[in-house]
């Protein structure tokens, strides 16, 4: 078996010591949309986990959003739950607050602390896959196995309406 990317590895890792006996699977074409990850995994667009992260406008604090990839996250109740504005957060930001590249944001092991919500939607299903740390990277879990992970708040935090 082909070994892990170093930093899929770091998230595999960091997983099993926390509890979690969790397979990372990675994929030559990529996972860095929600997309491009359900068809990689075969699951629906809904049962991906992705990460969006944030940045308080005030603070410069950073706050994630665990979503599923087929909703979009509504700035406005993740602002009204932070208590500031928010913006999402740059290619430079994500990588100095999380440690991964967007596109490969882990619910887990952030190089700073960030605030971390999940939105209900995600309770939903049995099986959900979360990034492992890189573009081409991930694993599955269940909603009850993000939360305790992440310590997240579940929120009501999409937009009404699907990405479809």
């Amino acid at each position: 078996m082909p070994e892990l990317h170093p930093t899929a590895q770091r998230v595999k890792e960091l997983l099993h010591t926390m509890g979690f006996e969790i397979k990372v699977l990675e994929f030559h074409q990529g996972t860095k949309t929600s997309q491009d990850a359900a068809f990689c995994v075969g699951c629906s667009i809904a049962q991906i986990a992705k990460s969006i992260v944030f940045r308080g406008k005030t603070s410069g604090g950073c706050v994630i959003v665990v979503c599923s990839g087929e909703h979009r996250v509504d700035e406005r109740k993740v602002e009204k739950l932070v208590g500031e504005k928010m913006s999402k957060g740059d290619a430079d930001f994500v990588r100095e607050k999380t440690g991964y590249v967007i596109g490969g944001v882990a619910p887990v092991g952030h190089a700073t602390v960030c605030r971390t919500f999940i939105d209900e939607s995600l309770l939903a299903y049995e099986l959900i896959y979360g990034a492992a740390g890189t573009p081409n990277a991930v694993f599955g879990m269940t909603p009850d196995d993000l939360v305790r992970m992440t310590g997240g708040q579940v929120a009501d935090v999409k937009e009404e309406r699907a990405v479809r």
